[in-house]
């Protein structure tokens, strides 16, 4: 029992954001956990399909590019899952954006923005892959859904991505709702929240050593997040292992929350 665990064998995935960062660090997670095929989104096309070239050294990695913070961007994607799979078990929405303006500046449609592809559409994306996600679906084999949170929606500080860190806080409570909803279907639905981690979003801080060695003293753990720190947790939650864990917001970031 216990060596099966963690096993990914034969699951199929969907990861919205997958070609870099996160959803990347989980996409491989999952291949090189046994999963038997996953798809990852991203908004440009030519780095989704590199993306799935590289990850496909670890197991069947499939691109579908399109923009899933429109509605008929979602659509496809949702039309496309339909076309070439009957059932899902594990989604991932990671797809995010972040827009920093200060208070007194912060426009309209940096909220907009920002609600839209980070709260919107991970709940609509659910609702619309509901169906296949249910549709294998067993009290000893049940389907994942992991929405991609964040600190900022625990602490109380915005650092000037306003529209980011609430909408992250919406995100966990739409998890934990979304988890009584379809429990009854068999379908667990869970959020990371990351603390720092190398992408795109932190480069601004990993790039400016000096601001980057002041913030490591504020992580009692003193480092950043890795690829396998994020990725552990995301196979955790989709297999076996997290069979009952249902409605949970699990921080992954090195003891922050603890002291800010």
């Amino acid at each position: 029992m216990f060596d099966k665990l963690f096993s990914m064998q034969g699951k199929v995935c969907v990861v919205t954001g997958g070609s870099r960062g996160l959803g990347a660090y989980i996409a491989q997670g999952f291949l090189e956990a046994g999963a038997k095929r996953v798809y990852i989104t991203a908004r440009k096309a030519e780095a989704c399909f590199a993306a799935a070239t590289e990850l496909s050294k670890y197991g069947e990695c499939i691109a579908l590019p399109g923009d899933v913070g429109t509605s008929e961007g979602l659509m496809q994607l949702v039309q496309a899952l339909q076309k070439q799979e009957n059932h899902l078990d594990v989604l991932v929405n990671n797809a995010g954006t972040a827009w920093g303006a200060p208070f007194g500046q912060f426009p309209e449609k940096g909220w907009d923005k920002v609600m839209d592809l980070n709260v919107k559409s991970p709940f609509f994306l659910t609702q619309a892959l509901m169906p296949l996600l249910a549709k294998n679906a067993t009290a000893e084999q049940s389907a994942s859904v992991i929405n991609i949170g964040s600190i900022a929606g625990i602490v109380g500080n915005g650092l000037d991505n306003f529209s980011y860190a609430i909408s992250k806080t919406a995100i966990h409570q739409a998890t934990r709702i979304l988890a009584t909803e379809l429990a009854a279907q068999h379908i667990r639905v869970n959020a990371i929240a990351p603390g720092r981690f190398y992408s795109k979003m932190t480069e601004f801080l990993s790039d400016d050593e000096a601001a980057f060695q002041q913030e490591l003293q504020t992580i009692p753990m003193r480092r950043w997040g890795k690829a396998d720190d994020i990725a552990g947790v995301a196979i955790m939650l989709a297999s076996r292992a997290g069979g009952f864990i249902t409605g949970q917001i699990i921080p992954v970031d090195g003891g922050t929350t603890l002291v800010n």
